[in-house]
C-alpha cells in the first residue's frame, strides 16, 4: 500500500513539475509527422541524437561515431533495409550536450542502398568533433521531436536513438519530455555508455542502464543495448541500428524485481 501511495505521488508530481516547468501536458492525439502530399513513404524515420558532453572523452566520441558509420554501411543494416516494406529509411543525426545545445550534423537523408548510406556517413565523418559542457536528455528530446514533422518523409515508424553516458543533470526532469515524445507516437531507444574509467573502479554513472530503462526510452519495440567495453561500441551500435529499422521486438531479460537496482527519474 505504501508502494502504491508513492507512486501516485510521483505521478501527480510529475503533473505538477510539468505545469511549473510550463510545458504544455502531452496530447495522444497529436502525431508529428510529415502529412504533406510530397513525404516520400518510408519505413522508418530515425533520428540519432548523440551525446557530446564533456564526460565523453576524445576516445568515446570517435568510437561512438565510428560505431554509427560503420553500422550505417554494414552488410547487416543493409539487409534489414531491403527487407523493409518500402526498402528505405531516412536518418538524420544531431549532437547534444546543455539543454540548449544542439547540433545537426546529417540534416534528413533518404538511405535506399549502399550509395546513399556511404553518402550520408561521408557527411558525418567531415564534421569536426567537439565537446560542450553539462547533459540534458531532456533538451536533446526536445529537440529531436519536432523534426518529424517537417523532414519530408512519411515513416511507417519514427525512431529516437539517444546515446550518452550520463542522466540528465540540465533542464526539466527528462520523463517530462520523455512523456511528450511518446505521446506523439514517437519510440525512443537508448544506448547508454557504462565504460570503466581510467581512476574509477566501475561507470561514472553504475546504474546508467536502468536509468534509462526506467526514465528515457518507451513506445512500441523500444530498447536499450548498453555499452561497458570499448571493444562493444561498433557492435552494439550495428546490433541497434539493425534492431531499429528491423522494429522485430525485443525479449526483455527476466529480472526478479526485489534484486533490481531502482533509480529516481527526477
Amino acid at each position: 500500500m505504501r508502494t502504491r501511495a508513492l507512486l501516485s505521488i510521483l505521478v501527480a508530481g510529475g503533473a505538477a513539475a510539468a505545469a511549473g516547468w510550463g510545458l504544455a501536458a502531452p496530447k495522444p492525439e497529436t502525431v508529428f509527422a510529415d502529412k504533406s502530399p510530397s513525404a516520400v513513404p518510408v519505413d522508418v524515420e530515425l533520428v540519432i541524437a548523440v551525446d557530446v558532453s564533456n564526460s565523453m572523452d576524445p576516445e568515446e566520441q570517435a568510437l561512438q561515431r565510428e560505431g554509427y558509420i560503420l553500422g550505417l554501411t554494414s552488410r547487416e543494416f543493409l539487409q534489414a533495409l531491403r527487407n523493409g516494406s518500402h526498402g528505405r529509411i531516412a536518418i538524420t543525426y544531431f549532437e547534444w550536450a546543455g539543454q540548449y545545445d544542439q547540433k545537426i550534423i546529417l540534416p534528413w537523408r533518404l538511405i535506399d542502398g549502399p550509395e546513399s548510406a556511404e553518402a550520408a556517413t561521408n557527411e558525418i565523418k567531415r564534421t569536426p568533433y567537439r565537446r560542450a559542457p553539462r547533459t540534458s536528455i531532456f533538451g536533446a528530446l526536445q529537440f529531436a521531436k519536432p523534426l518529424f514533422d517537417s523532414s519530408g518523409y512519411g515513416g511507417l515508424r519514427r525512431v529516437i536513438d539517444v546515446s550518452g553516458d550520463g542522466s540528465n543533470n540540465m533542464g526539466p526532469p527528462v520523463t517530462i519530455m520523455r512523456d511528450e515524445v511518446l505521446a506523439a507516437g514517437i519510440t525512443i531507444n537508448g544506448l547508454p555508455i557504462m565504460l570503466t574509467r581510467g581512476y574509477a573502479t566501475g561507470p561514472s554513472v553504475p546504474n546508467l542502464d536502468v536509468y534509462y530503462e526506467d526514465c528515457v526510452i518507451g513506445g512500441p519495440g523500444s530498447f536499450v543495448i548498453v555499452i561497458k567495453e570499448r571493444e562493444q561500441f561498433k557492435e552494439a551500435t550495428r546490433n541497434k541500428l539493425v534492431q531499429e529499422i528491423a522494429g522485430l521486438p525485443i525479449k526483455p531479460p527476466m529480472v526478479p524485481v526485489q534484486a533490481r537496482s531502482r533509480v529516481y527519474c527526477y
